[in-house]
């Protein structure tokens, strides 16, 4: 369309000063009429960014264009009328723009309820951990331990977006034409890719647009790998810059693509490929190399970038007589109390959650713990077991746990039980 506003000011037809004040998005038909098209939503905040206070789109993108505060948002069906109305205005004659409908926020589930969990009371406890402080989740344990189910249970303990992320996952979904009828997205996404999934699918690009892949889709949201070992190796490692900048950038011959990518992740892995080495192993039929191979496919520079890794082994214990468990709203409530404090102890700093809380912060005077409580973290650098990345995370964990208790913060129990969660796995530290 708004090639074909160009052609007709250039003709003389529509007056220039009325046309160069407003953006023009749409797809312009054969018989003139204003198709909708993807992308609408950033699109219009690029030209609200860029100072435009108007832009016409097509009817039907007029929802989602409306998302956007600080812009008049007009809908046209057609060339004609996009013409009728910049003369109408250049005349100073009356007209009536089509007013946008009022925003909807779409209703999108919460996934399954930890009442739904059988035992697993120490999975638990990590799940809400990491949905306290954002961190990213590895849990390892033999089929049928309940990992997968944690797994979805995750996203009903995380709060609701803030305006911001809520834009900016809506505008990611709306380049890739999934915002359903241009509703804002209010709950943080949670994708699930099989993994036989390619690495352009889950880190974008393409041979033609660039288009934002499966990481960017799960921006302010998780991101989960079920069966983790079995994705290709150059998927995983592609994930290990996006952990630590929360964007992806997609490089072409003349050009780049920048995506948001700050993503959760959340990983899951049988012990073993029979899936059978759980306990002593008994009933495994893989070697040791084959189980050290297996999930060394993990280990190395992108677990360490994980800061809970869990064992999570089978249910022995009969359900019926375990004492009922919380559901997801009750720890729901305590994972929001959580976020508040992080983000009102680092809103100073420009951070709102302690999974983003760089490592020099962290030893900065503001935060950093005395010897007396980080002794035996120490000690576990010193030795080896962990890396000073592997123990800057245990110090976030720590901050995370000291939040949910409504602390001021760490204590010594705080750091050993977060060391504990870290390095549990006996994958990498």
């Amino acid at each position: 369309m708004g090639i074909a506003v160009a052609v007709m000011v250039a003709a003389g037809l529509v007056p220039a000063a009325v046309a160069d004040e407003v953006v023009h998005l749409g797809e312009l038909g054969l018989d003139g009429s204003i198709r909708p098209v993807t992308g609408v939503l950033p699109l219009v905040l690029a030209a609200r960014d860029a100072g435009y206070e108007k832009a016409v789109v097509p009817l039907a993108n007029m929802r989602e264009a409306a998302l956007v505060s600080g812009i008049q948002v007009i809908g046209a069906a057609s060339l004609g009328q996009v013409a009728a109305r910049h003369i109408a205005v250049s005349k100073g004659e009356p007209h009536e723009d089509e007013s946008p409908p009022p925003e909807v926020t779409t209703l999108v589930p919460r996934g399954r309820d930890l009442r739904e969990v059988v035992g697993q009371p120490e999975a638990r406890m990590a799940l809400e951990v990491a949905a306290a402080g954002g961190h990213h989740l590895f849990m390892v344990g033999p089929p049928g331990a309940g990992k997968t189910m944690l797994a979805e249970c995750l996203p009903g303990l995380l709060p609701d977006l803030r305006d911001e992320d809520a834009l900016t996952v809506s505008a990611v979904h709306s380049v890739l034409g999934l915002l359903a009828g241009g509703h804002l997205l209010r709950r943080p996404p949670f994708v699930a890719p099989h993994h036989g999934t390619s690495p352009v699918a889950v880190i974008g690009g393409g041979s033609g647009i660039v288009r934002p892949g499966l990481i960017s889709r799960s921006h302010a949201g998780v991101l989960f790998l079920d069966e983790a070992p079995q994705f290709p190796g150059s998927v995983l490692q592609s994930l290990r810059q996006p952990l630590e900048s929360g964007e992806v950038v997609i490089a072409r011959q003349r050009s780049a693509a920048r995506f948001p990518a700050r993503f959760q992740l959340l990983l899951a892995a049988n012990p073993c490929p029979c899936g059978k080495a759980d306990g002593k192993g008994l009933e495994c039929s893989c070697s040791s190399k084959v189980r050290r191979d297996y999930l060394g496919k993990l280990a190395g520079p992108l677990l360490d970038r994980v800061d809970l890794q869990l064992r999570v082994s089978a249910v022995r214990r009969v359900a019926s007589v375990e004492e009922p468990a919380e559901d997801s709203a009750t720890v729901a409530a305590r994972v929001a109390a959580a976020r508040e404090a992080q983000r009102t102890r680092l809103a100073a700093h420009g951070r709102h959650l302690n999974a983003h809380v760089p490592g020099p912060l962290l030893r900065d005077r503001g935060l950093r713990l005395s010897r007396s409580i980080t002794n035996d973290l120490d000690t576990a650098l010193d030795r080896g077991a962990l890396t000073l990345r592997g123990y800057d995370r245990v110090l976030r964990i720590a901050w995370t746990l000291a939040d949910l208790r409504g602390a001021s913060g760490p204590g010594r129990d705080d750091v050993g039980l977060a060391l504990g969660l870290r390095t549990q796995a006996g994958v990498a530290a």
